[in-house]
């Protein structure tokens, strides 16, 4: 099964000639309505063509197609015209199996199938990914489309992209590499205890041994001890949502989202890490970012995305969640609570031994589940954040995510290709609000913006 769009370059003719010249049937059209004050409709998705028609809020039009970073819409007028793809809001589905309108609206473009709500592999649910084995060879297959930097970029460069210096003051800037480990630290505690008991504990009020106790059971790992366990961690957890959804079989599209996200991932604070980008066979529209780089992305939602800038919208999201160890963090609390929160048990060698041991019995007890954890509500923001940021630092228009998070909002929240995302992410409105309120103006390079 072939899923690989064509560089956007070589077909863009082809597309444009066709959405102008084919509407698509109303039956498939998506109701929306205006969201800003004043909605100005071009006769082309270009600012400078003419003015067709001037919309007030919650106006009603129909979206008949998406051409990069525009909606063509219908008017009750009977009138065609395009409108950015923040100036509207579509509707949502409503109800389950009513999704196929967007579907229809917005796959099968360039050389892309169709995506069904029933197609593919199983879902992935949490007992899936509780249960789902091992799969080595799907990880092996994964680990050989990883792309060295210097490809990236090199596919960057063909593509016209550049990397931009742009602040994101709530990125992640890992520790420096090398400090205490945990070992050192206990060793330097043990010998301050032996200390007070021989010059006696009652010269600091009787709490200072005490003190001592407590700090040496929560000794914090290094910037080593911390990069190991995500290392070990990350082809575990991968190697079983592989196993619940193997890879797609399309090398060309696997390819295009490891160039594409190793671009990416060298425009943040930890570009050292082993980025590596896989496309699962599942129906649903998902994606999940294990901790040490393993980003994977479901057919559901690679197969609505339009173009490259849209891919990179959704791999920014997943690699902020890696940047700030989000997923991480959370094993990291399961661990404490599972051993009372005594941290000395989460001990981690730096040579790797008994990190992956740690990994390992982690994925025995927990399987994959991990990546359904509903995360707090400003780490998502902060990812949509990180994405918009990391499209900017690429070269890319930051306004990608929206019409991503838009589609998806579409599909309305009762579908079942939406379940899982919708039980673990803040409602898409509230995502895309968040992104209005942040503005994008700071963000754009001068020859991007309006």
């Amino acid at each position: 099964m072939q899923l690989i769009v064509p560089r956007l370059a070589a077909l863009l003719p082809f597309v444009l000639a066709a959405a102008l010249a084919a509407p698509a049937a109303s039956a498939e059209n998506m109701p929306a309505v205006v969201h800003k004050a004043s909605v100005d409709v071009h006769s082309a998705p270009d600012f400078k063509a003419p003015t067709i028609a001037t919309l007030k809020r919650d106006a009603a039009v129909s979206v008949a197609g998406q051409q990069g970073l525009w909606f063509r819409v219908d008017l009750p007028a009977g009138q065609s015209g395009f409108v950015r793809v923040n100036d509207v809001r579509m509707s949502s589905a409503g109800k389950a199996g009513s999704s196929s309108g967007v579907r229809a609206l917005f796959t099968g473009k360039a050389g892309k199938g169709r995506v069904t709500e029933t197609a593919g592999v199983r879902g992935l649910d949490e007992s899936t990914l509780q249960s789902a084995g091992y799969d080595g060879a799907q990880v092996a297959a994964l680990e050989a489309y990883r792309v060295t930097p210097e490809a990236a970029a090199a596919q960057a460069r063909v593509d016209g992209w550049s990397a931009t210096a742009v602040g994101f003051a709530s990125e992640a800037r890992p520790g420096v590499r090398g400090g205490s480990t945990q070992a050192e630290k206990r060793s330097t505690l043990s010998a301050a205890r032996g200390l007070l008991s021989q010059i006696g504990g009652g010269l600091f009020g009787g709490h200072a041994a005490e003190a001592v106790d407590v700090a040496d059971s929560a000794a914090g790992k290094s910037e080593d001890e911390l990069s190991a366990e995500e290392l070990a961690l990350g082809p575990e957890i991968a190697g079983r949502i592989l196993g619940a959804a193997p890879l797609v079989d399309d090398p060309d599209a696997q390819r295009r989202v490891n160039l594409i996200g190793r671009w990416m991932a060298s425009q943040t604070t930890r570009p050292e890490l082993p980025w590596t980008f896989g496309i699962i066979d599942s129906p649903e529209v998902n994606a999940f970012a294990a901790p040490g780089g393993y980003v994977l992305v479901t057919r559901g939602l690679y197969e609505l995305l339009a173009d490259d800038a849209e891919v990179a919208a959704v791999l920014g999201h997943e690699i902020g969640h890696v940047v700030q160890r989000d997923h991480y963090n959370v094993i990291r609390k399961q661990a404490m609570t599972e051993t009372g929160g005594n941290i000395i048990a989460g001990h981690v060698d730096v040579g790797g031994n008994l990190a992956a041991n740690m990994a390992r019995d982690y994925v025995r007890r927990h399987g994959a589940t991990v990546m359904l954890t509903r995360l707090d509500r400003e780490a998502e923001f902060r990812a949509d954040e990180a994405s918009e940021v990391y499209l900017a630092r690429s070269g890319l228009d930051p306004l990608a995510l929206y019409p991503v998070l838009q589609k998806m909002a579409a599909l309305g929240t009762q579908s079942p290709a939406l379940a899982q995302l919708v039980s673990s992410h803040p409602a898409l409105d509230d995502r895309l609000d968040r992104i209005d309120r942040r503005g994008l103006a700071g963000l754009r390079q001068p020859a991007q913006r309006d």
